[in-house]
């Protein structure tokens, strides 16, 4: 396995915030943020909604290149401006280039795949096709993210993940763990905000804790592993619990 990661190391400059009230320096996690450190080629971002997970891997995409909405470098396409200004903030300390690099957000990824069909259609980009797998709007949601990591991801590539688990079933998500796997063992880098007990599990990643700083946590030390595992073995007795408390 390679182990030469294409981020090391990724710095906030605080001295450039002129006012730590205002979003998106107003968030806890960005407030309290002078450096992070990545020292595994998987790193899971974890945490619960609206702690800042979205917005942080967006500033990290956009810092190295990526377009907001998903994409490689080479995508330039806006639906509507609502990323933050901390991209300007940061800096990505790297080590070596990137055969490939590329930001998937489930959140805007039908945008991506509009985007990819006006360039096939408007501009003859008729080899996109190739590189993705086909037109991914005649897929259901789950198949174009897989058909897309199949084809577009390569060894020693940087890949950036926002919530890739919320077009994937179970069985799919264990797929892509097989997927990120065989990437990882040929050079390439993940970085991935999730809420899915399946892909944290990776037993070459690393989990950092959002809720608590970004600090490591092991997996069956996260809120996801531990509400996850409480409800399945007691689903109907929570049930009866959560109905009588509302």
């Amino acid at each position: 396995m390679d182990n030469n990661l294409f981020i090391k190391k990724v710095i906030f400059d605080r001295e450039k915030v002129d006012n730590f009230d205002k979003y998106p320096f107003n968030i806890d996690i960005i407030k309290n943020l002078d450096e992070l450190t990545f020292d595994s080629p998987v790193t899971f971002l974890v945490g619960e909604n609206g702690v800042g997970k979205s917005t942080f891997i967006e500033s990290l995409a956009i810092s190295i290149g990526l377009n907001a909405e998903g994409g490689t470098q080479n995508f330039d396409f806006h639906t509507k401006d609502t990323h933050s200004s901390l991209s300007r903030y940061i800096t990505v300390a790297k080590y070596g280039k990137p055969k490939t690099k590329f930001f998937l957000r489930a959140e805007s990824f039908y945008n991506f795949q509009t985007e990819m069909q006006r360039l096939v259609e408007e501009d003859s980009f008729y080899s996109l096709y190739n590189a993705y797998g086909g037109n991914l709007h005649e897929c259901s949601h789950g198949e174009s993210f897989l058909k897309l990591i199949k084809n577009r991801f390569t060894d020693h590539g940087l890949y950036i993940l926002d919530e890739p688990e919320a077009a994937l079933s179970p069985q799919r998500q264990m797929s892509l763990l097989c997927l990120i796997d065989d990437l990882v063992k040929n050079g390439s880098q993940f970085i991935i905000a999730t809420h899915s007990p399946i892909l944290i599990s990776y037993i070459n990643g690393k989990i950092l804790d959002l809720n608590d700083e970004f600090k490591e946590i092991k997996y069956e030390e996260t809120d996801i592993y531990k509400i996850y595992k409480l409800y399945l073995d007691n689903a109907y007795s929570m049930q009866e619990k959560l109905f009588k408390d509302i």
